[in-house]
């Protein structure tokens, strides 16, 4: 099944890419379109409930302006809302994030997880950036706001890390990009290595559903081929969009 669920403002509502903590929106209209969102996940059964903590979000967002080294980001409230909201509904145990430049996006889903905005215990919340300098930053901001090391960035091609993962994936964020053929083209690529290693209701998000749309072609036709994925929804409340799968 696949559904699309779109925000009358989504072409308006922009980032402010070099202030990442701006306010762009009244909270309670972002917690209402979030909100909107959250139910045609829950339609689909790509998540069983839209309950999630807000004041253990806006804690988690918080610790994040306050500590993390972040010069730029294309992650709009809205979208770290949302992103947040599926981890802490879905609580993976082992949970893989793909391009995480400083570790922004990474903890957006980590967060449910550790720091001041967690609401389970994980086993493994590992963010993967290919370029070794960013790795390092994103881990040093990790470790700002996770003291157990249960969130952690690794440098390597997220290809070979599901690859090599032994134990089940129970979430994929996806916001990578491959060589210069490819691009953000490599999703397909990660997703099939982990596919085997995702048991039933397992979730893959995808950033750039929608900027990056003709790139993510072969992508979107898996996911929303019933055969591969249960369900999908291309959510889009911002410019960048967000596809949600679930095996």
């Amino acid at each position: 099944m696949f559904k699309v669920y779109q925000s009358e403002d989504w072409k308006d509502y922009r980032m402010s890419f070099n202030d990442p903590h701006k306010v762009l929106e009244p909270l309670e209209k972002e917690i209402k379109i979030v909100g909107e969102a959250l139910e045609v996940l829950k339609e689909v059964g790509i998540i069983p409930h839209t309950n999630y903590d807000n004041e253990k979000l806006l804690a988690h967002r918080k610790a994040v302006a306050e500590l993390f080294e972040i010069p730029w980001t294309a992650i709009t409230h809205r979208m770290q809302r949302l992103i947040y909201a599926i981890n802490a509904i879905k609580q993976p145990a082992n949970m893989i994030a793909a391009g995480v430049f400083c570790g922004n996006t990474f903890i957006s889903n980590a967060g449910a997880g550790v720091g001041p905005g967690a609401v389970y215990t994980a086993k493994n919340l590992i963010g993967v950036e290919i370029k070794p300098h960013e790795a390092e930053r994103a881990e040093r901001n990790v470790r700002k706001i996770d003291p157990t090391g249960v969130a952690r960035v690794i440098a390597e091609d997220a290809v070979d890390t599901v690859k090599n993962f032994d134990d089940e994936i129970n979430l994929l964020y996806l916001d990578a990009d491959g060589d210069r053929a490819r691009g953000k083209g490599i999703y397909l690529d990660i997703l099939q290595n982990a596919y085997d290693k995702m048991p039933k209701g397992s979730v893959v998000l995808a950033h750039n559903s929608v900027n990056s749309g003709d790139r993510l072609n072969a992508y979107l036709n898996f996911v929303r081929d019933p055969k591969n994925m249960s369900a999908s929804v291309n959510v889009i409340f911002d410019p960048e969009g967000l596809e949600v799968s679930v095996k």
